[in-house]
């Protein structure tokens, strides 16, 4: 059975907030939702209900990575437990490495990956309902 090709939009490795490593490699081939946020920023906080409700709906068909920044880990640990979206992996971004390796320039923002690895990205906060119609035609593209 050959090996699919890991797409650029997830050849890295990081760590999650609470230190374990992960590699992106293992999304290839799934449709991915890449939250950009930073743990004291206010809409991200206000829009941190309709993330984890849209990736609880979608799970098991779309992936949702939390990537947060701007921050120390302490307080971005903080973050997912007082915004309740611990339900999925959240990566530290400390260095910003992954912020400018996806362009992002702002918090909040959202990285769509298709499952042939075209990347679209979106800055500013987005409610349920947009959300869930973009993370939903992930699984048609």
């Amino acid at each position: 059975m050959a090996q699919s090709q890991t797409p650029e939009a997830l050849a890295f490795k990081a760590s999650t907030v609470d230190g374990a490593a992960f590699d992106a490699a293992s999304l290839s081939g799934k449709p991915v939702v890449f939250w950009f946020w930073a743990p004291w920023c206010t809409v991200c906080r206000a829009e941190s209900p309709d993330v984890a409700k849209v990736a609880a709906e979608l799970k098991g068909k779309v992936t949702f990575i939390g990537i947060a920044g701007l921050g120390s880990v302490p307080d971005m640990q903080a973050f997912v437990f007082e915004t309740g979206t611990g339900d999925f992996i959240h990566l530290a971004d400390s260095d910003g490495s992954l912020w400018a390796r996806f362009g992002v320039v702002a918090q909040p923002s959202f990285v769509f990956v298709t499952p042939s690895g075209q990347v679209q990205e979106f800055t500013g906060g987005l409610g349920a309902d947009d959300l869930r119609t973009v993370a939903t035609q992930l699984l048609v593209a």
